[in-house]
């Protein structure tokens, strides 16, 4: 077991925290110079369980790391395909919206390509514990790793996503037999894929879609039904007008609304970004649908409006209660598989909840700059990023936003750190 000490240390090296290490580089070199970014897997991949072979990025390539902050950045995208060879074969694709795996290897080219913030892979953070001095002063942090290293720091960025939301309901079967979206890739190989298996997939947005079109790939004698509570598939909300309420400076009218508009304006961007689903995906559904209705297969089934009001096992089944919402009728489906399309627990992940708990915080709350309030007097900062929807608004957690918000991240620690007294820059940061 080994203790090292970083000035900046960033847990997870997804788009939030490159976004990030890329402005350190280009607007606080020296900090830069002492900041790490760790990484629990082994590569960067981008929504590495729905990284799908045809799957779209539903963003614009110009809202990549740093092209909304600074144009000439060496970090674009179009830098990348253009240190691809691909600029031209990009072009002449004619389209403004990426493959997701095209994205993915970007954001490994940008790992790649950092000159003084570090990367390392394999580094899974276990535990956050604040450190402490006179008064309870928060100078500090020491963040434990799954092989039992640990790491001090003055600034801390944590930008791991939030949990994956898997219904009460399921929590009883076999994990075996349960797969979440984020999962989907690296489980479904493990499924033999000549059996005629009965899949029930669980959703009636993007993800849940892109998973009933993966389960007729990758298990082609499948039997799959979509399970949803909404009365049928919608097209993402994507209006110009709305999509004004993914811009960077929106940022600052959603955190200074009230309550009530707040509520307001996340109830109307849901089918913005998670009650529908891309146009071409729509499509492309639906007429699966409509050659199996056609042919009269009977293959592909889809039941809307129904809530699964249980689930449990009866021999190799699962059996699920569907509650229809209309006649409030219930009956049972059989199933081999479950796939969740359900999103992620809106709650603020596992990790914040128990450092939270251990700094004594009743509730988490963030200033405009990401920076979590302690509640005491502190030489030290924690930050948080995709995880502020309540309070930054629906884009928080997309890539609309990551170039802006780097830049206020990195800023609003360079004040912090120029308001320390100059005897106190260097914090204790002894092993726990």
């Amino acid at each position: 077991m080994a203790h090292r000490t970083v000035e900046l240390l960033a847990v997870g090296a997804g788009p939030a925290n490159l976004a990030l290490a890329v402005a350190l580089e280009e607007l606080a070199p020296e900090l830069a110079g002492r900041s790490l970014v760790v990484e629990r897997e082994d590569n960067v991949v981008w929504q590495r369980g729905m990284l799908l072979p045809d799957a779209l990025s539903q963003v614009s390539f110009l809202k990549d790391l740093v092209t909304m902050r600074n144009p000439r950045s060496e970090f674009s995208f179009l830098s990348f395909l253009h240190a691809r060879g691909r600029l031209d074969a990009f072009v002449n694709l004619g389209s403004f919206v990426p493959y997701r795996s095209e994205i993915s290897e970007y954001l490994q080219w940008v790992a790649d390509s950092l000159e003084r913030v570090k990367v390392e892979y394999g580094r899974e953070v276990t535990s956050v514990t604040p450190v402490t001095g006179v008064d309870a002063e928060v100078t500090g942090w020491t963040v434990g790793l799954a092989n039992g290293d640990t790491i001090g720091c003055r600034y801390l960025v944590i930008g791991a996503g939030r949990d994956a939301h898997v219904p009460a309901v399921f929590e009883g079967l076999p994990a075996e037999r349960v797969i979440h979206s984020t999962e989907y890739n690296q489980r479904i190989g493990t499924l033999p894929a000549d059996r005629p298996l009965r899949v029930a997939v669980v959703g009636g947005a993007q993800s849940a879609a892109e998973l009933f079109g993966a389960a007729l790939r990758d298990l082609p004698d499948c039997r799959p039904t979509m399970i949803m509570r909404s009365i049928g598939l919608n097209g993402y909300e994507s209006s110009k007008f709305t999509n004004e309420l993914f811009y960077s400076s929106f940022v600052d009218e959603f955190y200074d609304a009230g309550p009530e508009a707040r509520r307001q304006l996340l109830a109307e961007m849901h089918r913005a970004n998670y009650g529908g689903l891309a146009p071409a995906t729509l499509d492309s559904l639906y007429r699966q649908f409509y050659q199996d209705r056609r042919e009269g297969v009977g293959r592909l089934g889809m039941v809307t409006m129904t809530d699964i009001t249980g689930a449990a096992t009866d021999g190799d089944d699962i059996v699920l209660s569907l509650t229809d919402r209309r006649s409030g009728t219930t009956r049972e489906l059989r199933t081999d598989l479950l796939l969740l399309g359900t999103g992620f627990d809106p709650a603020m992940p596992r990790m914040v909840r128990a450092l939270g708990e251990a700094l004594g915080l009743d509730r988490i709350d963030v200033t405009r700059n990401y920076r979590v309030e302690l509640g005491r007097p502190a030489t030290a900062a924690l930050y948080l990023q995709g995880v502020n929807e309540a309070t930054h608004g629906i884009a928080d957690s997309l890539l609309s936003v990551l170039a802006a918000r780097s830049a206020e991240i990195t800023e609003d620690i360079l004040k912090h750190g120029a308001e320390q007294p100059s005897g106190d820059r260097e914090p204790a940061l002894a092993a726990a």
